[in-house]
C-alpha cells in the first residue's frame, strides 16, 4: 500500500489522508461485503469523512482521527496479507486498540496486526488467536513466566487462551500432561445433594474444561490421552490429597521418621541418595489408602491420588521420559500381557548418610556376622575355607591374632604384649559388647544402627564382609549373575536388604523351611537343619562390587556382573482409611524415599497446569495449590474477583495472592477488563454496566453493599 503524507486543508483544524489500496487487494475484503466494514469505521469516526473511489480511500477530518483511520487501514491491509480475514468484529478491537494507544505512534510493543495474526493453535481448520491487546499480553506472560495469575471478568478467554497454551505446549513436548482444575464450590448448590456417583457428580461442574478440550484436540483422543495421565480434570480436592499416612516412614539423614512428624525445613533423602529439604508439610485429614507393593516385596500406603513416576516397556524402548501417574490411575491396568507394566525409579546413587564412628572394621563386622560365633560363652571365632578371609579378618583387627583351631576354625585371641594382665578383655569382645552384639546367636544376628546409617563405604564394606561368609554369586544360563545370601536370622535377613536398597540395589526374599530338608554332613556324619533359612536374592548397581573373596568375584565377573536393578508394581489393594499428610520437598525430580526405599512424591513435574474459577478458592487452598508446582512446569491461574461464591466471611485465595507474590521474580499478573470480553457484545455491556453499579451504589466485589 502506498499512501500520501497527512496533509492541511484549507479549512481550519482540518487533515486530508489517501490511502490506495493495492490490486492483489480486492476492495471487498477490505470494505467489507456490501460495505459492512466500512460502515464499522464511519461509526467509529462519525467527525471524520471517509470517502472511497475506486482503490483510493480518503479520509478528512480532525488530524488526530485522520491519522488513526490512515492507521486503522495499515493494520487491515497488515491483517489481510497474512491470509486471516477482516471481519467486523476484527476492525472493532482494532479500533478499540488504536485509540487506546494513541499517543504513541508505533503502536506500543504490539501493533494490532500482531494481535490479529499471532497464531497459538489450529486443530480442524478453526485457529485460536489473542483478540485484544490485553489477551496477548496474557499469552505472551504465559510464554515467559512460571507462575501467571489471569484475572478479569467473564468471557474474557482467560481460561480458553490457557488451555490453548497448555495443548501447544503439550504437542510441542514443552510438557508431559496437563493438569485442568477447579474447586468444587456453586453458589447455593451442594455437591453433596447431587444424584449419582463422584464422578457423575462433579462432571457437570467440569464441563466447561472439557467443551474447551473437545475444541483444540481431535475428540477420539482425548480419552486415550486422560486415560494415559497425559491430559487429567479434577476438582481442585484431588490437587491437594496426594498423601500417605502420617505414621509411613521416609528416609532421612537421622535414618526413617514417621511423615507425620517432619516440618518445612528438616532433610530427607532424595532419588540420588542425597538429603533434600523438604518445602512443605500439608495435613489432608482422613483418606482411603491403598497398598501399593513391589514385585520385590517391598511395599507403602498411599491415597488415590498420590504420584508415581513410573515407565512402561513401551515408553523404555521408544526412549520415553519417566511419566507421572497417580495411584488410581494404576489400579487395573497393572498387567500388560501377563508381564507387569510399570516400572518404579530406584536410587541413582546409595543413600548419603554422614559417617559415624565404628568400633570394629565393617567389613571384619560383616564376615563375624556371616560365620563368626559371638555368643560370648567362649572367645570369638570364625569359621571359614578360605585361608584369604582368615588373612583380611587378621588384618581389619588390629591387636587380634586369628589362631588355627580346626580344619576350618579358627580363635580370636588378643595379641598380648609384655606387662599385660590376664584379666584384660578380648577386643573383639569389648567391640561387640559396645554394639549389643555379645551374646547374638544365628538365629538373633542383626546390623547395628551405627553401621546401617553409615557412608556408603561403610555399608557395602559391611555388606562384602556378608556376603563373602554367608553370599555367593549364582550364574544361570543366557542371563547376568545374581548374588544370593542365606541365614537364619529374619532381623538380618531384612538388614541385608535395606543395606542392598540403601545403595541402589533390589532384594528377593524366600523362606526354605528346615523341615523335610535333606541335612547337611560334617566330619562324616548328618547334620540336620534346626532352623528355617531366608534366602536373599540381590541385584546391584553397575559399579558396586558385591565381593572380596577372589574365587566369587571371579566368578561374578566372569558371568557378566549383576544385572540393571528393576522394580515393578504389583499390586494396589485397599488398606483402609488413615490420618494423612502430605508434603513437598526441593529435589530436583521431586522424589523422596518412603518405605522399603520406595521411591515417590506428590509434586507435579513437566506438567502445565490450569486452577480455574481461583476466585473461589481459600487463602490455604491457593498457598498448596501453588507449592505443587514442580521443576519444568508451568501455572496459569485464572478467575474473576467480583464472582466469588465462597461462604461468608471466608477470603479469597485470588484476592489475597496479589498482594503476596506481586513483584516475585517469575511470576506475573495480567488483568482483562470489559474491552477484553470476546463473547457477545452485549455481554462486554452489561460487565460494564454491572461496574459502574457497583461504583455508584458503593457496593464491595462480593455484591454486599
Amino acid at each position: 500500500m502506498t499512501q500520501t503524507p497527512v496533509s492541511r486543508t484549507p479549512e481550519e483544524g482540518q487533515a486530508r489522508a489517501q490511502i490506495t489500496i493495492p490490486a492483489k487487494h480486492p476492495m471487498v475484503t477490505v470494505l467489507g461485503s456490501g460495505d459492512s466494514l466500512l460502515r464499522v469505521i464511519e461509526k467509529a469516526f462519525p467527525g471524520t469523512d471517509i470517502h472511497v473511489r475506486g482503490n483510493e480511500v480518503s479520509a478528512v477530518g480532525a488530524p488526530e482521527e485522520v491519522t488513526l483511520v490512515q492507521r486503522l487501514f495499515d493494520e487491515m491491509l497488515l491483517v489481510l496479507r497474512t491470509g486471516a480475514p477482516m471481519t467486523e468484529d476484527a476492525v472493532e478491537r482494532t479500533i478499540a486498540m488504536l485509540k487506546s494507544d494513541r499517543d504513541d505512534e508505533a503502536g506500543g510493543h504490539h501493533a494490532p496486526s500482531e494481535v490479529l495474526t499471532q497464531n497459538i493453535l489450529s486443530n480442524r481448520g478453526k485457529t485460536i488467536r489473542p483478540k485484544t491487546l490485553n489477551q496477548k499480553r496474557y499469552v505472551d506472560a504465559i510464554d515467559k513466566h512460571t507462575i501467571v495469575f489471569g484475572i478479569g471478568p467473564a468471557g474474557t478467554g482467560k481460561t480458553y487462551l490457557a488451555m490453548a497454551k497448555a495443548v501447544q505446549a503439550l504437542q510441542s513436548k514443552q510438557v508431559n500432561r496437563i493438569i485442568l482444575t477447579r474447586p468444587a464450590v456453586e453458589a447455593g448448590e451442594r455437591l453433596g445433594f447431587l444424584p449419582g456417583t463422584l464422578y457423575e457428580k462433579i462432571d457437570p461442574y467440569l464441563r466447561p474444561l472439557y467443551d474447551a478440550l473437545h475444541d483444540m484436540l481431535d475428540p477420539d483422543s482425548i480419552p486415550r490421552l486422560m486415560a494415559a495421565g497425559t491430559i487429567e480434570v479434577a476438582p481442585l480436592a484431588y490437587m491437594r490429597g496426594r498423601s500417605q499416612p502420617v505414621w509411613t516412614n521416609v528416609l532421612t539423614p537421622d535414618g526413617w521418621r514417621p511423615i507425620g512428624g517432619l516440618q518445612v525445613g528438616d532433610l530427607v533423602i532424595g532419588s540420588n541418595g542425597e538429603p533434600t529439604p523438604v518445602l512443605g508439610v500439608y495435613p489432608q485429614g482422613e483418606r482411603d489408602i491403598y497398598r501399593v507393593t513391589a514385585q520385590d516385596g517391598a511395599w507403602t500406603l498411599c491415597c488415590g491420588e498420590h504420584l508415581w513416576t513410573v515407565r512402561t516397556a513401551a515408553d523404555k524402548r521408544r526412549n520415553r521420559p519417566w511419566r507421572v501417574l497417580e495411584t488410581r490411575e494404576m489400579i487395573g491396568n497393572l498387567r500388560a500381557a501377563h508381564a507387569r507394566r510399570y516400572e518404579l525409579p530406584t536410587l541413582t546413587g546409595p543413600t548419603q548418610f554422614p559417617a559415624r564412628e565404628v568400633p570394629l572394621d565393617p567389613y571384619a563386622l560383616g564376615l563375624l556376622l556371616g560365620d563368626g560365633c559371638i555368643t560370648g560363652a567362649t572367645t570369638p571365632s570364625f569359621t571359614t575355607t578360605d585361608p584369604e578371609l582368615v588373612s583380611a579378618l587378621e588384618l581389619a583387627l588390629p591387636g587380634v591374632k586369628v589362631r588355627r583351631k580346626g580344619s576350618v576354625e579358627y580363635v580370636l585371641n588378643r595379641v598380648k604384649t609384655p606387662g599385660d594382665v590376664i584379666t584384660l578383655e578380648n577386643p573383639v569382645t569389648r567391640d561387640l559388647r559396645t554394639l549389643g552384639l555379645l551374646g547374638s546367636r544365628s538365629v538373633s544376628k542383626f546390623v547395628p544402627d551405627d553401621y546401617m546409617y553409615n557412608t556408603p563405604e561403610v555399608r557395602l564394606a559391611l555388606l562384602q564382609g556378608l556376603l563373602d561368609s554367608d553370599g555367593g554369586p549364582v550364574t544361570q544360563s543366557d542371563r547376568t549373575c545374581r548374588v544370593q545370601y542365606t541365614t537364619a536370622s529374619i532381623l538380618l535377613r531384612d538388614d541385608v536388604v535395606s543395606l542392598v536398597q540403601s545403595l541402589g540395589g533390589v532384594a528377593y526374599t524366600r523362606r526354605r523351611a528346615a523341615e523335610d530338608r535333606t541335612p547337611g554332613r560334617a566330619r562324616g556324619r548328618d547334620v540336620h537343619h534346626r532352623r528355617d533359612a531366608h534366602i536373599v536374592d540381590i541385584r546391584l548397581p553397575e559399579g558396586i562390587e558385591p565381593f572380596r573373596l577372589a574365587r566369587k568375584r571371579g566368578k561374578y565377573l566372569a558371568a557378566g556382573g549383576g544385572g540393571r536393578p528393576m522394580r515393578f508394581i504389583d499390586s494396589i489393594e485397599p488398606a483402609g482409611r488413615e490420618e494423612t499428610v502430605c508434603i513437598q520437598v526441593a529435589a530436583e525430580d521431586s522424589l523422596y524415599v518412603t518405605q522399603d526405599h520406595l521411591l515417590t512424591h506428590n509434586t507435579l513435574n513437566d506438567a502445565f497446569i490450569i486452577l480455574d474459577e481461583a476466585q473461589n478458592t481459600n487463602p490455604e487452598q491457593m498457598k498448596m495449590f501453588l507449592t505443587r508446582l514442580g521443576f519444568n512446569s508451568r501455572i496459569v491461574v485464572t478467575g474473576d474477583i467480583t464472582q466469588v461464591d465462597l461462604p461468608g466471611g471466608t477470603r479469597s485465595g485470588l484476592r489475597q495472592v496479589k498482594g503476596i507474590l506481586e513483584g516475585v521474580q517469575d511470576v506475573h499478573f495480567s488483568t482483562l477488563t470489559s474491552q477484553d470480553v470476546v463473547r457477545h457484545k452485549l455481554v462486554s455491556r452489561i460487565v460494564e454496566a454491572y461496574d459502574k453499579y457497583d461504583v455508584r451504589n458503593g457496593d464491595d466485589r462480593n455484591g454486599r453493599a
